[in-house]
C-alpha cells in the first residue's frame, strides 16, 4: 500500500468520525474544513467534497440540496435516525434564520402515502423540504 493511499484512508477515517460525532445534524464542506483547521489537521476542499461523494455512494452520508442559494449539507446516517439506510424524514427550513430542522411525522407518512396510491406520485424524502418560520423566528 503506497503513502498516499494511507493518507486517505486516515482522513476519511477521521472524516467519518467527525461526521459520526455529529449524528443527526446537517454539515457543510466548509464546516468540515474548518473543524479540521482548528484541529490543525487542514484536509483540502476538493478531497472533502470527494470523500462525502464516495459516502454518499456508500450509503454512509445523505446530501441535501435544499435550494440554489445555500451550500449543500451533508448528514451521518445512523441506525438511530435512519432504519436500514433508508431516509423517512423531511425537512423544514427557515425563511428567516435559515435553520435546518429534521421532521418525523407519522402524519406527513399518511399524506405520502395517499399521494401514492391515489395521485401514482412517489415523493422523495431526501428533496423534500418544507419552508416557513421556526418557533424562535416566529
Amino acid at each position: 500500500m503506497n503513502t498516499k493511499s494511507k493518507y486517505n484512508t486516515k482522513q476519511k477515517a477521521e472524516l467519518t468520525a467527525y461526521l459520526m460525532s455529529k449524528a443527526g445534524e446537517h454539515v457543510t464542506v466548509n464546516d468540515v474544513c474548518r473543524h479540521f483547521e482548528e484541529k490543525g489537521r487542514p484536509i483540502g476542499v476538493t478531497t472533502v467534497y470527494r470523500q462525502l461523494d464516495k459516502m454518499v455512494e456508500e450509503g454512509l452520508v445523505n446530501k441535501y440540496n435544499l435550494d440554489s442559494k445555500s451550500s449543500a449539507c451533508y448528514e451521518y446516517i445512523d441506525s438511530e435516525h435512519h432504519m436500514d439506510g433508508a431516509c423517512s424524514c423531511y425537512h423544514c427550513k427557515c425563511e428567516k434564520c435559515g435553520k435546518l430542522i429534521h421532521l418525523h411525522c407519522e402524519e406527513i407518512e399518511e399524506l405520502m402515502k395517499h399521494i401514492e396510491g391515489n395521485h401514482g406520485f412517489v415523493i422523495n424524502p431526501k428533496s423534500t423540504v418544507f419552508y416557513g418560520v421556526c418557533e424562535d423566528c416566529k
